[in-house]
């Protein structure tokens, strides 16, 4: 089972990214799925979460009206798409499934690796 995180990248403030998750060895349809971030010095925190049909959404109040999960259950992936971005969002940025849509980490069964973003000022 692997998950994979794309996407990442260096930008300005006020640009935007779109992270993707893609699932292997796994049908991550059958999965609700979820964004956290990790900045250095700093504990892991989730930023977004999904469930398995893609219809329900949840966000953290800090990425409210400027990030926006979504999934395509056809391509087995999850993505992130960050708009509006401040230097405060920089961290790496890792993808997770697992069977509920929660936003407490130690839920989610599988884990990427994850990818860096870096926003400047």
């Amino acid at each position: 089972v692997q998950l994979v995180e794309s996407g990442g990248g260096l930008v300005q403030a006020g640009g935007s990214l779109t992270l993707s998750c893609a699932a292997s060895g796994l049908t991550l349809n059958n999965y609700a799925a979820a964004w956290f971030r990790q900045s250095p010095g700093k504990d892991r925190e989730w930023v977004s979460a999904i469930n398995w049909s893609g219809k329900g959404t949840h966000y953290a109040n800090s990425v409210k009206g400027r990030f926006t999960i979504s999934r395509d259950n056809t391509k087995n992936t999850v993505s992130l798409q960050m708009n509006n971005l401040e230097p405060e969002d920089t961290a790496v940025y890792y993808c997770a499934a697992g069977t509920v849509v929660i936003s407490e980490e130690h839920m989610y069964e599988y884990w990427g690796l994850g990818t860096q973003v870096t926003v400047s000022s």
